[in-house]
């Protein structure tokens, strides 16, 4: 303990640019090992399967969102109350019982062990907001987050691609590829959540530019709520079309890849290894931005931008105007150039520009609440009311439906947050003048 104060000490001596460049890439690397103990399993095709009409991949899917689901819903309250000191212990129980559900996969007989998928699923729904909160309401949060935010992109790729190399060059069976996927990240994890420990708090400058960040009651999130009501709700209707196809992504890539007519065991990596790139400098950007309140207005942008890629990219291709390759990456730029922002900068610029006394995991946690429930509706729409439309065709059709609610719904959201800033600011003028 006396050794960790020392180096907490001597860390908080160091530039500030050098400490953020350490917490973003800890973060990066910490969301990134999760995504070891989550995703994995997507690189199995499990083929020849189903029960009850539905197949059994798609049953895994389910279930861990449907844990991953739960997990936000209990992450509303639990996020908002968590204390700084316990984030590290929180995030490597949380990821242990993740992959201990992982081994209860490989030795459970299917189809019992899809129940090990919902356990892996519930725990790690709570290790982004733990994470982030290493990472809130400082004067880099952008250049932080859109670090870590990158995990979301390459990660996903980065795993299935080391799975499937278990898989067809080691040899190791779809149902240990998890679980082994897994223990090539416990060693790396352990380093990376020990590098975010060694981060100070935010400091009297962060607190003065970007609102002091702070746990929130049941009546101060009550409170949040219906201060910006309006829009959060179109927030989370954004939210929850950009996480469905995002999950779409993520889990089918390999069909939808396989569907197109590509069959590549390292093009999820290059492709998704392009958008990070792009999403990360864009993000990154806007931590010249010091208005709050013009950085929210521009992120804005971003994400109407992104689902008008998605649907636009979509068009060309199902009118032969792009090739497949084209496609995907397009589309795949498209969808995190929205999906992103929510997860890294948009709630954060938010209670910045409001000067809110608050906390990004607590709204955050409701938007993802929101959006894993709708991925598992999804889910069960395509395979119990459309069954027969592959996974190609039915992530075409949702990035149009996509590009439509969330451009729309994006526009609105900017409207909505531009004129409720300017009547505070009328408001503070009224009060000064009637106070002087």
């Amino acid at each position: 303990m006396q050794l960790m104060s020392h180096l907490k000490a001597r860390v908080a001596r160091w530039p500030y640019g050098l400490l953020s460049v350490m917490a973003a890439l800890a973060a990066f690397g910490t969301y990134t090992c999760m995504y070891a103990f989550r995703k994995a399993f997507a690189a199995g095709t499990y083929s020849g399967q189903q029960y009850f009409h539905i197949d059994y991949k798609v049953w895994l899917v389910i279930a861990q969102v449907l844990g991953y689901t739960l997990s936000k819903f209990y992450g509303i309250r639990f996020i908002a109350e968590v204390k700084p000191e316990n984030r590290a212990k929180s995030i490597l129980v949380l990821i242990g019982i993740s992959w201990l559900a992982l081994l209860g996969f490989a030795l459970i007989p299917a189809p019992y062990n899809i129940t090990m998928l919902f356990l892996n699923g519930f725990p790690l729904g709570m290790i982004w907001g733990l994470v982030f909160g290493y990472l809130e309401g400082r004067r880099s949060t952008e250049f932080m987050a859109s670090v870590m935010s990158i995990s979301l992109i390459f990660a996903s790729g980065f795993v299935k691609t080391t799975g499937r190399t278990l898989m067809d060059h080691l040899h190791v069976g779809e149902y240990f590829m998890p679980f082994c996927t897994g223990a090539l990240f416990v060693g790396p994890l352990l380093l990376f959540v020990f590098c975010m420990e060694l981060m100070p708090p935010p400091t009297q400058k962060d607190r003065q530019l970007r609102a002091e960040r702070v746990p929130m009651s049941a009546a101060e999130r009550k409170g949040f709520l219906i201060r910006f009501l309006p829009g959060i709700i179109l927030t989370v209707i954004i939210y929850v079309m950009l996480t469905m196809m995002r999950d779409i992504r993520d889990n089918f890539e390999v069909e939808i890849w396989t569907g197109i007519g590509i069959k590549s065991n390292t093009i999820y990596t290059h492709i998704d290894t392009i958008i990070s790139v792009i999403v990360l400098t864009l993000i990154s950007l806007l931590i010249l931005v010091r208005k709050n309140l013009l950085a929210f207005s521009l992120i804005h942008m971003m994400i109407i931008g992104g689902c008008i890629l998605a649907g636009i990219s979509t068009v060309l291709f199902d009118l032969k105007l792009i090739d497949p390759v084209s496609w995907m990456t397009m589309a795949g730029l498209g969808l995190y150039l929205g999906y992103v922002p929510y997860n890294a900068i948009f709630f954060e610029r938010m209670i910045a520009s409001f000067n809110y006394k608050s906390n990004v995991g607590f709204v955050m946690y409701v938007a993802d609440a929101m959006g894993y429930l709708g991925s598992i509706s999804v889910l069960l729409v395509k395979e119990l009311v459309k069954p027969g439309i592959s996974w190609d065709q039915f992530f075409r059709h949702g990035l149009l439906v996509l590009s439509l609610i969330g451009g729309i719904g994006g526009i609105l959201s900017l409207l909505y947050f531009l004129q409720t800033a300017n009547k505070e600011q009328k408001d503070k003028r009224k009060l000064k003048l009637y106070t002087a």
